[in-house]
């Protein structure tokens, strides 16, 4: 568990120590592996066998998108994961908020919309709720929820182009928003699924929805006071993952926050969080509006300080593969030309490496980059 002493998140020191014996590991590696372990590939789950040369290529981890998966799904995640450089074990994740975000419903149990949830239900039996859907994920060999979002956001409808949140948030009042995310994030916990919680700094009353376009928090003097509480909260329960939002933060920063250094600054310092720093898609309308395909802004993300960058939903397996590829030789030729340190990219990559294996340090004589 981690606790909030005068803004500074302090970790249990066999997270710090794994950390560290995890950038060990990371910096004896070449470049191209230390690129792929940042990223994610997309991939709809019926076509989860295609990822097979993901696996061997290190990528840090697959996204899973669709409503349906194959009857041998955990079979096949089980044989990828033994394909693994070293066979590390990559983040499998998906998105299984409840109500209208729910994913491999063949495979996965069913839960409300978290508006639902938040109206009907104590603290305890969200937690009870998020552990039976943790415990049927992991089954699925699925590791991570990007979930659940801790927006402060009371608007009782269905989220779209105007507003990214609605029911997809616990309450419209931070501290109840900030309780039962965090009821959430527990009851993942207990299954020994990870929880990525989002969006940072907070999307509730944002001017739209960043999949379509440009869009910007509440002001930050605003957000401060509100839709900043459950994330604290979060980060003193001791969350290991956060998902920075796409969304500008007026009086902070006019950059979308995934590639703002000032907001995930603010998750650094101020909050004093210390895991895996995970981006919203970069395949998003408001990177989009400022001309930036999903390489060129993966590569900002892991120069602002962000660990892991995600893209959308595939056309395809092999689309997502190319897309991948792209992004590491982005990537790579960023810290050849010394736009990106490699000290930055070996960070990010240990933090991915470290959010899902227990890492033994390498003995002294073992420690020659590649």
């Amino acid at each position: 568990m981690a606790s909030l002493v005068l803004g500074v998140s302090t970790t249990s020191s066999s997270a710090v120590s794994n950390l560290a014996c995890a950038n060990l590991v990371v910096s004896t590696w070449p470049l191209a592996r230390q690129a792929n372990e940042t990223i994610t590939v997309s991939v709809n789950a019926l076509d989860i066998g295609a990822m097979g040369s993901a696996a061997r290529a290190g990528y840090g981890g697959l996204l899973l998108f669709g409503l349906t998966a194959p009857a041998k799904f955990a079979a096949i995640v089980s044989t990828l994961q033994r394909e693994t450089p070293q066979h590390y074990t990559m983040l499998v994740m998906t998105d299984q908020e409840g109500g209208g975000v729910e994913r491999l419903t063949n495979l996965v149990a069913a839960l409300p919309w978290a508006q639902t949830m938040g109206k009907n239900l104590t603290a305890a039996q969200i937690t009870a709720v998020a552990s039976r859907v943790g415990r049927s994920m992991k089954a699925a060999g699925v590791n991570t929820d990007l979930a659940p979002v801790l927006d402060v956001d009371g608007r009782a409808v269905e989220p779209g182009a105007t507003n990214p949140d609605g029911y997809r948030s616990f309450s419209g009042v931070p501290a109840i928003a900030a309780r039962d995310g965090v009821a959430f994030l527990n009851g993942l916990h207990q299954a020994g699924v990870t929880s990525v919680v989002k969006h940072f700094p907070g999307l509730g009353g944002s001017t739209g929805n960043t999949d379509y376009g440009s869009a910007a928090t509440l002001p930050w003097a605003t957000l401060k006071k509100n839709g900043l509480i459950p994330f604290e909260n979060a980060v003193t329960d001791g969350v290991t993952a956060v998902m920075v939002s796409n969304a500008r933060v007026p009086g902070l920063s006019s950059l979308p926050s995934s590639i703002s250094p000032v907001v995930i600054g603010v998750l650094r310092q101020q909050l004093g969080f210390s895991g895996l720093i995970v981006t919203d898609s970069l395949g998003a309308g408001a990177l989009s509006a400022l001309h930036l395909a999903i390489p060129a802004a993966s590569v900002k993300a892991l120069e602002a300080g962000a660990d892991l960058v995600l893209a959308g939903s595939p056309a395809s397996s092999a689309a997502s593969l190319q897309l991948a590829l792209e992004t590491s030789n982005a990537i790579q030729a960023a810290v050849n030309t010394g736009a990106l340190a490699r000290t930055t990219l070996e960070a990010a990559a240990a933090q991915v490496l470290a959010s899902q294996n227990q890492i033994s340090c390498p003995s002294a004589s073992s420690t020659t980059r590649g």
